[in-house]
């Protein structure tokens, strides 16, 4: 009798440490997770720590968050996940420590990279007669500026004021990779794309982007293709507010395989 208790004892032990040890292979890695925009106003929470099983993958992740928040579900489709500030796909496998974040359709600190392009986030209010001068260098013929504002109206509607979120840190590498990209496809100069976030009042200057060029021709066709691929593929969202409610800015999904289609814009010819 006492024998078979002392087996049975040890039997439990042996459970006991198998059931831990699974616990711990099931929450084997812990992962941060963000969300922006809507996405953060239906879940609640901009970011949270997460525990994964290994093996799993950023649709496993999401599902979870669609268990618990079912609005959530209904946004899968125009959803774009990221992995460490870089756009992945679903199936795309998670390890312990990463970053991973929900991003909801984008609503099309501060670096520099070659030759003193300029890239920033900011809070305060853009002031492009300051920026204008240095844009300009003897060599150059030509500065185009695309200065977008905030207007009074959307869809017949009064607006009060707009409220620009980010995911800054990507925000600010998808910038720079534009600015790269730019001067891959265009015989430019300089490059300067400035975004605000925060509140921003009617006629407050919400995006400002200008290039110089020796001509004219680059000059346009580079800053139109700078606000055409941060609009859709910088993680940057905008809230508009009326006098009788609010809603977030329907934008367009970020695609994963590169910031811009080919062929969008044609390099130019020198004019």
């Amino acid at each position: 009798m006492f024998r078979a208790l002392v087996f049975r004892q040890r039997q439990w032990r042996t459970l006991e440490s198998l059931c831990r040890e699974r616990r711990d292979r099931i929450t084997a890695m812990r992962v941060r997770v963000l969300f922006f925009g809507q996405l953060k106003e239906i879940v609640g929470v901009a970011a949270e720590d997460a525990g994964l099983s290994e093996g799993a993958r950023v649709e496993d992740l999401f599902e979870r968050y669609a268990r618990r928040f079912p609005k959530l579900a209904e946004f899968r489709g125009s959803i774009a996940p990221s992995v460490n500030q870089e756009y992945a796909e679903w199936r795309a496998p998670v390890m312990d420590g990463d970053e991973v974040a929900f991003l909801p359709p984008v609503s099309g600190g501060q670096g520099a990279t070659v030759q003193d392009d300029v890239f920033q986030l900011v809070r305060q209010p853009i002031e492009p007669s300051g920026l204008l001068d240095n844009m300009k260098a003897p060599e150059d013929g030509a500065l185009v500026v695309f200065d977008g504002f905030v207007r009074n109206n959307f869809k017949g509607n009064r607006t009060l004021y707009l409220e620009y979120e980010a995911y800054e840190t990507m925000a600010l590498g998808k910038m720079r990779e534009i600015g790269a990209q730019i001067r891959a496809k265009f015989p430019i100069r300089r490059v300067a794309i400035i975004h605000r976030l925060g509140r921003l009042e009617i006629g407050e200057t919400s995006v400002w982007i200008a290039v110089s060029s020796a001509h004219r021709s680059a000059a346009f066709d580079a800053c139109r293709y700078a606000i055409d691929a941060l609009k859709r593929a910088v993680p940057i969202w905008k809230k508009e507010f009326f006098a009788g409610g609010a809603i977030w800015a329907e934008g367009e999904t970020p695609p994963q395989e590169a910031i811009s289609p080919p062929n969008e814009s044609k390099p130019a010819t020198n004019k």
